[in-house]
């Protein structure tokens, strides 16, 4: 069975009454489609081969839970993304009037009461639409808050997220998410499957001896990726050793690099803390094997 989008609904039903089932890997599983001859008979046949000779590409399955969970926090992250869209009109309907406007304070409540009483020639139109938005990012806030509440009372993850929380820079979501996307930390063997999977490297080609690196992978899992970029931008600020590996990175005048390479420490970090089961401590991350 090849991962699609219902694969989890699929899985889940099928496992009562299978005595084994595996999820087979699409993208390791390109030699069947690129075949000249593609029909289901054929498919069954090559997918049968592999099982035989214990070859089959295999997909990491979470439990049903935890897919639950994830599908909270994913849904959290949608009405973040929409609540930052509010604000940005809120900016743009202002602009578009030529209303001056503090910036800073713009979204706080009290600030925006007062900014819609003494602005003057602004059209009727738009105080409502900016009513209306203003109204909507109240409730996407409040909306995402009782999302975070609600996954940070789940006693199936409550203890991994506080110890991931240990790590100097690691906030509440990020420690979430590298939970419910991972699952079990168990499924790589070593850290740099790990960054693999959060798309922080590049691909990698070598023939006769020489090798390519290109551009970072678009192979990956793409919500801890943006999660483990925003969180490498600020974790300097609270850890050290991620503050000196910055600095030594960026002196070589490029700032991306730096923030990648303050991102594969901390899937280090998170690897190492998950894996032991135990509070973070300050000492250099061991490669885990």
């Amino acid at each position: 069975m090849e991962a699609t989008l219902f694969t989890g609904w699929i899985y889940d039903f099928l496992k009562p009454h299978a005595v084994e089932l595996k999820v087979a890997h699409p993208e390791m599983l390109k030699a069947i489609t690129a075949a000249k001859k593609k029909n289901d008979r054929a498919d069954a046949e090559k997918l049968a081969d592999l099982l035989r000779v214990n070859l089959l590409p295999e997909c990491t399955m979470m439990s049903e839970e935890l897919l639950e969970l994830r599908r909270i926090l994913r849904y959290r992250n949608l009405v973040v993304r929409t609540a930052v869209k509010m604000k940005n009109k809120i900016s743009g309907l202002l602009m578009e009037v030529g209303a001056p406007h503090n910036k800073q304070r713009l979204h706080g409540k009290k600030y925006f009461g007062e900014l819609l009483e003494r602005v003057e020639d602004v059209p009727d139109s738009v105080k409502h639409l900016l009513h209306l938005s203003r109204s909507n990012l109240e409730l996407f806030t409040a909306i995402q808050k009782k999302l975070v509440s609600t996954l940070r009372e789940k006693d199936l993850i409550r203890e991994r997220v506080e110890r991931l929380q240990s790590i100097p820079g690691v906030g509440e979501i990020m420690a979430l998410t590298w939970v419910l996307e991972v699952g079990d930390p168990g499924r790589f063997s070593n850290s740099r499957q790990a960054v693999s999977y959060c798309g922080l490297c590049s691909a990698q080609r070598e023939s006769a001896g020489k090798e390519q690196r290109g551009p970072i992978s678009k192979k990956r899992n793409k919500h801890l990726q943006t999660m483990l970029i925003e969180a490498a931008k600020l974790a300097p600020r609270w850890n050290p050793q991620l503050a000196v590996l910055h600095d030594k990175e960026l002196q070589r005048g490029n700032r991306n690099r730096a923030t990648l390479a303050v991102a594969r420490m901390l899937v280090g970090f998170l690897l190492a803390v998950d894996r032991r089961g135990t509070p973070f401590t300050a000492e250099a991350p061991r490669r885990v094997a």
